[in-house]
């Protein structure tokens, strides 16, 4: 049975977070589409970062790197690295993030993993195996970053779609950085929803041994 066809008591009772709390983040919250034209502050970013950053990672490594763009000149260069479908809404949005994860992400070792710093030797030249930790734990921090966008009261429209090379290009010369997903930010604005796709059921999807 999935949780659109449960009886609501049988959720509800479960919550320990406010019902309204788990509309905003989960329930009710849809990716978006269009926006108004009302800007994101840079508190409202600041904040976002600030609740994606306590999601947990594999030994707390946070591979993920935020680029807001906000210039009209660096949109542009975005721009021209979008896919044709993704172009507009791009150009619309109030704010746009370039996510991608740092190949170098060991080297903070000492700030992340004070405890244990010396673990870093398990990854200087395995260039491979950083990546692969970089890329998966950088993914789960992009979703506490769409979640962290829904609690500061804005909608995120998570895209692929992009010519990732070129967009490392133009915005990390010089560093290490993988981009693998844009998103745009903001108020929803009119018609901003697809209809919303099925979900699968719980017996399908989970399972007990």
């Amino acid at each position: 049975m999935s949780i659109e066809s449960a009886p609501e008591s049988n959720l509800t009772d479960e919550l320990v977070l406010d019902p309204g709390a788990v509309d905003t983040l989960f329930l009710e919250a849809r990716s978006a589409n269009t926006f108004t034209d009302e800007p994101v502050t840079q508190e409202q970013m600041r904040a976002i970062y600030e609740l994606t950053k306590m999601g947990p990672t594999a030994m707390n490594i946070q591979p993920l790197r935020i680029t807001w763009v906000t210039s009209p000149e660096a949109r542009e260069r975005l721009l021209f690295h979008m896919a044709e479908g993704n172009k507009a809404k791009t150009a619309a949005a109030p704010l746009v993030a370039v996510l991608s994860f740092d190949g170098d992400w060991h080297e903070q070792f000492p700030t992340f993993f004070p405890h244990a710093a010396e673990r870093k030797a398990m990854f200087d030249g395995n260039d491979e195996l950083r990546a692969v930790m970089g890329n998966n734990n950088a993914h789960m921090q992009a979703a506490y970053f769409v979640m962290a966008v829904r609690a500061v009261g804005l909608a995120a429209g998570p895209m692929g779609g992009f010519d990732a090379a070129g967009i490392d290009a133009q915005f990390h010369q010089g560093r290490n950085r993988r981009t693998f997903m844009v998103v745009n930010i903001g108020k929803p604005g009119e018609n901003a929803w697809h209809p919303r796709l099925p979900r699968l059921d719980y017996d399908f999807a989970a399972s007990t041994v």
